[in-house]
């Protein structure tokens, strides 16, 4: 097609792509052709900026590596990961649900702890947190022998491989869930924390006056044979970036209700001040059971 106006550079890119064999990849390609397209013309976008934009892009792939992926990093800080997560869970969006991010700090092999027991690793100071919680189906059956993964930051803001302190394996645990489909554990309360601002994301978030800060939560996956593998995150509702996620995390099905407990017996016989208590019942949609590839190699 030889091109005569603006518009006919669409429609010859359309023809081009129409020619795509595999059919989801023509409707993917082809919707994206349109949007990008309109997308420079409604914002009338100058070479300048398309130089710019260029530049950008580049640099998000010149800035990733084994152990931090940039162009990630900026799909979250654009809202566009949580956009795909509610996509596609919860009855592929048309319900709640307590699907989440996975976030860059997930390990294989997490050590396997006991129901009941303590995935403080080290000498990790700060108020105890005492989680109980039940996995079920969509109909309220518990799952049996669920493979519970949970990790999280220290209530100084750190991830165990962040934090030379910290013993490897800190505040990290995998539990399988009982016959109730229940599981339990003890840890200390998490802190939120800043994401990386060094390179182009940071460039971005400060081009729009926003801070760059996560508010405080738990991370858990959970694995069982003929249900989808359910990544979640329950987050702190006290907060004071709760409603404001650098990475637009934060859902009202995982706002977690971490209660404050003074002058109560804790559950262990060591914790003789404050203490905080946390349950919440996961359910599970049936689907595809497979693990992510683990970011931390």
């Amino acid at each position: 097609m030889i091109i005569e106006n603006q518009y006919m550079v669409t429609e010859a890119v359309l023809q081009a792509v129409g020619r795509t064999t595999d059919p989801r990849l023509r409707e993917i390609m082809s919707a994206f052709v349109r949007h990008l397209h309109d997308f420079a013309r409604e914002a009338k976008l100058t070479e300048a900026e398309f130089q710019r934009a260029c530049a950008y892009i580049a640099e998000l792939g010149q800035r990733t590596n084994e152990s931090h992926n940039e162009v990630v990093l900026a799909s979250g800080s654009l809202g566009f990961s949580t956009l795909i997560c509610l996509l596609n869970n919860g009855n592929n969006g048309q319900t709640e649900t307590a699907a989440n991010l996975l976030g860059p700090f997930w390990r294989m092999n997490s050590p396997k702890t006991e129901s009941g027991g303590s995935i403080v690793r080290s000498p990790t100071p700060g108020p105890a947190l005492f989680v109980k919680s039940w996995v079920k189906d969509q109909t309220g059956n518990p799952i049996e022998g669920a493979f519970v993964d949970i990790w999280h930051s220290s209530p100084e803001g750190f991830y165990e491989q962040q934090d030379p302190k910290q013993a490897d394996m800190n505040l990290r645990g995998q539990f399988v869930t009982d016959a109730n489909g229940h599981f339990h554990f003890r840890t200390v309360k998490p802190a939120g924390y800043p994401i990386p601002v060094d390179g182009p994301v940071g460039e971005m978030i400060r081009s729009q006056n926003r801070h760059h800060y996560r508010p405080a939560h738990l991370h858990f996956l959970i694995f069982k044979e003929g249900f989808k593998t359910l990544i979640s995150q329950l987050y702190v509702s006290d907060d004071p970036n709760i409603d404001s996620d650098v990475q637009f995390g934060v859902t009202r099905a995982l706002l977690g209700n971490y209660v404050l407990h003074k002058g109560e017996p804790a559950p262990a016989k060591d914790i003789t001040g404050e203490w905080y208590s946390l349950k919440y019942t996961f359910r599970m949609e049936p689907g595809e059971a497979k693990l992510p590839r683990a970011p931390i190699q």
